[in-house]
């Protein structure tokens, strides 16, 4: 079976990976990540770590403690749901409610009933 089977959005990260659109990179301090994994999941380490060495323009986070830490290195971090705003201000997306409501259905992610709130209520006031 291949990574990610056949959950949502599987397709087009592999899609993405095979049009060179999406790369995959490790970081090449080790070491770096093994402290961060003392505090962090392996995948938010790595992530971290590699984008100290890339400097990205945003690193997508969606953990608290992935990004408190990510915060202390100067790293600025959004997370899926600033993603989705981001989507919507520039027309990509009708309805932040709409998309929220997938990812918990379909991706089982979870969010903050408060946050889901709040960005509902951001939306009215635009």
């Amino acid at each position: 079976m291949e990574l990610g089977g056949g959950r949502p959005g599987a397709t087009e990260i592999r899609d993405a990976r095979k049009s060179g659109w999406l790369r995959v990179a490790e970081p090449s301090d080790k070491a770096l990540v093994r402290l961060l994994e003392q505090e962090l999941h392996a995948g938010e380490a790595e992530s971290i770590a590699l984008a100290l060495e890339i400097r990205p323009d945003v690193l997508l986070l969606d953990e608290t403690e992935g990004r408190r830490v990510a915060g202390l290195y100067g790293l600025p971090v959004t997370g899926i749901i600033g993603l989705l705003i981001q989507a919507k201000h520039e027309g990509l997306v009708s309805s932040l409610a709409e998309e929220m409501d997938r990812l918990r259905e379909q991706g089982n992610f979870w969010i903050q009933d408060a946050l889901y709130r709040r960005v509902l209520e951001a939306e009215e006031d635009e």
